[in-house]
């Protein structure tokens, strides 16, 4: 079977997948399974033995069957999944369906898990009435498994609305916690978000039912950008616009449905020049807008250089201050009384120094002792 699924792998790509993923679960399966036949039929013969090693041999069935539909699971998730590319420009539809395949193919994974264990643990021998009485207590136990299990059970109930709801698929351009990044998996309880910087952030699934985030591409991948220029107000948008159009012309980044140039702002000292071009995709739109800003420099520098925003400032040299001059006191000046001035007294005896003295003249008689006591002549002298 393995020479014949060969032969056509040669030709055929699902035979090539069906090899790769099923051959060595089918081989351990056929050989368990043939043991366990053998067994059961020539190898124990003892009674005794012969349940212990029936239990051995159909847990490893059991698990490597599981282990094959497994792996089937994962041939018809492939299988289907080629029918939508994603490799071309318009690939919506088909990130939609290959996150819902991808869904489906983990939900069944998790319930033939669950089915296989089940099915071992009930061939253990006492294992069926043991598990009727604890099937009598489940109410109890299933309201505390609940709760304590709340928050997973809430991240695999929102995994499985983002796979179904379209509002989240793999390969999505998202922004999220102001990171931008693409959706790498998502699983039903972790997104993973890879970075631009080749970051992986991991969220929980309920983030993305319960807080906004960006999603770029949730219609269509084409997208607008925007490369802004705060420039002096003698710049030329004219001669800009055609500059604008002669760059995006020679790349092969531009998709041609958008290039605009607008002025739309000139207060506070500068002009605002937006550029609004588009792309098919965010990655190429970002490296449209860095080639537009590049070129543009460019040609400012070169053609347009009084363009280029100048800081203006006032030099002012500051006078050192002036000292108020002493201002002279109003109030009356009070003079204290002093020897000379001040009081009527004090005037006299200033007048003793500064009035005249008269002087008496001498008599013409000589020597009269009169003369010299001050007395008229004659006084002083008695007759007779």
């Amino acid at each position: 079977m393995s020479l014949t699924f060969r032969l056509i792998g040669r030709r055929k790509a699902w035979a090539r997948a069906l090899l790769r993923l099923a051959r060595i679960p089918f081989r351990i399966t056929v050989l368990v399974g043939l043991l366990w036949l053998a067994d059961t039929l020539y190898l124990v013969t003892d009674p005794a033995l012969a349940q212990p090693v029936d239990f051995v041999f159909r847990t490893l069935f059991t698990g490597s069957a599981t282990w094959l539909l497994c792996a089937l699971l994962y041939f018809l998730e492939e299988i289907a999944a080629t029918r939508y590319r994603i490799d071309v420009r318009d690939n919506r539809v088909a990130r939609r369906v290959r996150t819902q395949l991808r869904m489906l193919r983990r939900i069944g994974v998790v319930i033939l898990i669950i089915c296989a264990i089940g099915a071992i643990l009930l061939s253990v021998p006492g294992a069926a009435t043991a598990g009727a009485s604890l099937f009598a207590s489940a109410g109890l136990l299933s309201v505390v498994a609940g709760l304590a299990a709340q928050s997973t059970l809430a991240n695999v109930f929102a995994g499985m609305q983002l796979a179904f709801n379209n509002a989240l698929r793999v390969d999505d351009v998202v922004i999220v916690e102001t990171e931008w990044g693409k959706i790498e998996e998502i699983t039903l309880t972790y997104v993973v978000v890879h970075i631009w910087d080749d970051r992986r952030m991991v969220l929980p699934s309920t983030y993305f039912t319960t807080n906004p985030f960006q999603n770029w591409t949730r219609h269509t991948s084409e997208l607008l950008g925007a490369v802004e220029f705060d420039l002096d107000w003698r710049v030329d948008p004219v001669g800009m616009r055609e500059e604008l159009n002669r760059i995006v012309a020679a790349t092969g980044l531009w998709d041609e449905r958008v290039v605009v140039l607008q002025v739309t702002d000139a207060v506070g000292g500068f002009v605002r020049v937006r550029v609004l071009v588009s792309a098919h995709d965010a990655p190429t739109l970002f490296d449209l807008r860095c080639l537009v800003r590049e070129n543009l420099i460019t040609w400012l520098n070169a053609e347009n250089p009084e363009a280029i925003p100048v800081g203006r400032m006032e030099l002012r040299q500051e006078r050192p201050p002036e000292v108020p001059a002493k201002r002279e006191r109003r109030h009356p000046v009070t003079e204290p009384v002093g020897l000379f001035s001040g009081d009527d007294k004090a005037k006299q005896r200033a007048a003793q120094f500064t009035e005249s003295i008269p002087v008496q003249e001498r008599s013409a008689v000589g020597n009269d002792p009169g003369a010299d006591s001050g007395l008229e002549p004659g006084a002083g002298r008695s007759r007779g």
